[in-house]
């Protein structure tokens, strides 16, 4: 009789057992990384579309009513609804609309966590809480087209599921060769969640921003932080191989970051806390020079006043990568 010879039971069970023990290690992970890919496609499609919306736009100031009294407080603020109502939804198909007290309604959650993660935040509804760096400093007021308005926000939901929060600026300057702070160019900043009250609601992955900056001429930026800045300051450019500077840092923290242009950094200011950027005083490189006569000089973006200013690119700030 010939003897054939198979695996017994235990060796199976041992076997079945290491391949769950491996599977319970690998697909998490294997499936952030899916939701991560999709995430970012969807971030995409989601800039592309109302960036295409607002160029539609003619202006992006000057919407609603704001008033306030002697003592600073609105008496009237219907600014971000209507931006909504009878600007945005001319050009770009919204589902319902939400004010700033029911944003739930809109699929909004009531809390959000931070790009590291540990932190939780409160989702703002309005400008002051988005960021109160945007009006804390009277340095800026009035010496420049525009100004910021503290007004409430509103939310809409996309026909593709998206939850938006609309912190709109009827204040917003359109002079784009004059805006030395990002708070006169700031016109309409979006807070988006991509699944709604769903999960994970943290920033950086299906949670993030849009800001549409400049009344006429807008552009509209979408820059997605990395988590930490780079390790020390640095000068945005230097000729000496043997040094780093802004304009090679991010390169040697991953081949997928870049430096924020000046639009985006100004960008990353409005949206300061969700990305937990900005608690000293430093400023940030941007990847944008500027010509005075000679390319010494690159703009730089504070994260405490909002100044847009252009130093000499031999100067040391502080570096934070955004994804490409």
């Amino acid at each position: 009789m010939k003897k054939f010879r198979g695996f017994t039971l235990a060796e199976v069970l041992i076997t079945l057992a290491i391949i769950g023990i491996v599977a319970a290690i690998t697909l998490p992970s294997l499936l952030v990384n899916v939701n991560e890919k999709a995430w970012d496609a969807q971030k995409k499609a989601l800039h592309a579309r109302l960036a295409q919306a607002i160029g539609q736009m003619n202006t992006l100031g000057g919407y609603g009513t704001y008033t306030e009294d002697e003592d600073g407080t609105a008496t009237e603020d219907t600014a971000a609804e209507s931006f909504i109502l009878d600007a945005l939804s001319k050009v770009y198909k919204i589902n319902n609309v939400c004010g700033a007290d029911k944003l739930s309604a809109c699929g909004i959650p009531s809390s959000i966590a931070t790009l590291n993660g540990t932190d939780a935040l409160k989702f703002p509804t309005k400008m002051s809480e988005l960021n109160a760096k945007l009006l804390n400093d009277s340095n800026w007021q009035g010496t420049e087209t525009g100004g910021i308005a503290d007004t409430k926000a509103a939310g809409f939901e996309t026909v593709n599921g998206e939850s938006v929060a609309v912190f709109y600026n009827p204040l917003c300057g359109s002079d784009t060769a004059n805006q030395h702070y990002a708070q006169n160019k700031m016109c309409v900043n979006f807070v988006y969640d991509l699944n709604g009250e769903e999960g994970p609601n943290q920033v950086g992955k299906d949670v993030g921003f849009i800001t549409a900056l400049y009344n006429k001429n807008s552009v509209v930026v979408a820059p997605n932080p990395y988590s930490k800045d780079y390790a020390s300051t640095a000068p945005q450019y230097t000729e000496a191989e043997d040094k780093i500077d802004a304009s090679t840092a991010c390169k040697t923290m991953g081949d997928d970051l870049r430096l924020p242009n000046r639009d985006e950094l100004a960008s990353m200011f409005i949206n300061a806390p969700l990305i937990e950027l900005g608690e000293s005083t430093d400023y940030y490189w941007s990847g944008s020079i500027i010509s005075l006569g000679d390319s010494g000089f690159g703009w730089d973006q504070s994260f405490d006043n909002g100044h847009c200013g252009h130093p000499r690119r031999s100067w040391a700030y502080s570096i934070r990568c955004i994804r490409r």
